[in-house]
């Protein structure tokens, strides 16, 4: 008989995975059926759900969780006081609306989530499942032509840009999970999880995102060895990363020489244009010129540096944009919340299970690589991977 925590916990890890990445399903046209918004039928599912994990009881929340934590919860208000000397007040509101509305709940998610072990089995397996149909959906596109990588003519790039963005993270992300099960299996169980981060490495390929394929290749790089190192590994660690790098170089070669396949895979085709966009080093050039103690306030980043009121001119990167628009108390918060996380994970990593750590590592990675480089502070998925990262810190000692 299944218990009603079990049963909970298993519909909250899905739902959060529903959530977490509605935008790249809702590239499929398979999902054109449903009457009602993806992203807000899982929002709800998951905001249902979090009060009875909650009210379940057995949660403990350890020493090395409370300054990150802490950092975070005061990120919310400090971006409010700054929104006083913001000089665009609408793009402000509209910013702190997502932050505050947004962040909070998705940070409390990731955090029950990744500290309850059968929510996060079953986050991990439905975001592989996700990540089978976004690249399976993609690759279909492409072989009956239905899908143009780079848009149709007339069609919104930014629009576009975002959507491969989404399908390409949930593919880097359900390849990390792939490979930490390759070094974690045994025997000829590893073989179909190869098989599958073979799958994900090719499909994460089509949508153009370079940042995916960063983290991707990172995850497959690192996340195998890191699991063997705490395993207590450490030659089987070192193996891993010579084997991996010297796979990856010979793959990308002998795709670099065939170059029809470049028109076919576009990630390899915009890293062939070149890895870095043009307006990226202005953008960050320009928001430290623009930063100072108190910051410009929220939202005030493209009017200051001459883009006007286009919101999706931030600087791309959360670290600058935190110090632009929040000041040297904003970068400081941000520094804490985020960058303690990260420290959290990796030394409480030895200590705790190492498949938890591992896992939870590789469904933070691929969006810590992509706030770096593109989304900004508004994005509901980087609270929701900051809540995974500081889970690591947060035990459940009991469940009904």
């Amino acid at each position: 008989m299944i218990s009603g925590g079990y049963a909970v916990a298993t519909c909250a890890g899905v739902a959060a995975a529903l959530l977490q990445f509605a935008g790249a399903l809702k590239t499929s046209p398979a999902l054109s059926w449903l009457p009602l918004d993806l992203t807000m039928l899982a929002a709800g599912a998951t905001m249902l759900l979090l009060p009875a994990m909650l009210a379940m009881g057995g949660w403990r929340i350890g020493r090395g969780a409370a300054l990150p934590l802490l950092a975070a919860t005061a990120i919310w208000p400090w971006w409010c006081i700054a929104a006083l000397w913001s000089p665009a007040g609408d793009a402000a509101a509209a910013k702190l609306g997502m932050m505050v509305l947004a962040g909070p709940p998705m940070l409390l998610a990731g955090l029950l989530i990744g500290a309850d072990a059968q929510a996060r089995r079953a986050l991990a397996a439905a975001v592989i499942v996700i990540a089978l149909a976004v690249g399976a959906s993609v690759g279909w596109g492409l072989l009956t032509d239905s899908v143009v990588l780079g848009g149709e003519v007339g069609a919104d790039p930014e629009l576009l840009r975002v959507q491969y963005q989404l399908a390409g993270l949930a593919i880097a992300t359900a390849g990390g999970l792939a490979a930490v099960q390759v070094a974690g299996a045994r025997g000829w169980v590893r073989l179909p999880w190869m098989l599958l981060l073979g799958l994900l490495c090719a499909a994460v390929m089509l949508p153009g995102g370079r940042a995916s394929l960063l983290a991707l290749a990172l995850a497959v790089l690192l996340l195998p060895a890191w699991r063997f190192w705490l395993g207590g590994q450490p030659r089987a660690a070192l193996g891993w990363v010579l084997l991996a790098a010297i796979g990856g170089a010979l793959v990308v070669a002998v795709l670099a020489l065939e170059f029809g396949l470049l028109e076919r895979l576009r990630a390899l085709e915009r890293l062939m244009d070149g890895a870095v966009s043009e307006t990226r080093p202005q953008m960050w050039a320009d928001a430290l010129r623009l930063s100072g103690w108190q910051g410009i306030g929220p939202g005030g980043y493209p009017q200051a540096a001459g883009f006007g009121d286009d919101r999706g001119m931030h600087p791309h990167n959360h670290a600058l944009e935190a110090l632009v628009e929040a000041g040297m108390p904003g970068l400081a918060l941000w520094c804490l919340a985020f960058g303690g996380a990260l420290l959290l994970l990796l030394m409480r990593g030895g200590r705790v299970a190492p498949g938890r750590a591992a896992v939870i590592l590789a469904l933070v990675l691929p969006m810590a690589v992509t706030v770096m480089v593109s989304t900004d502070l508004s994005n509901r998925m980087a609270w929701f991977a900051l809540g995974l990262a500081l889970s690591v810190g947060v035990e459940r000692v009991r469940v009904v």
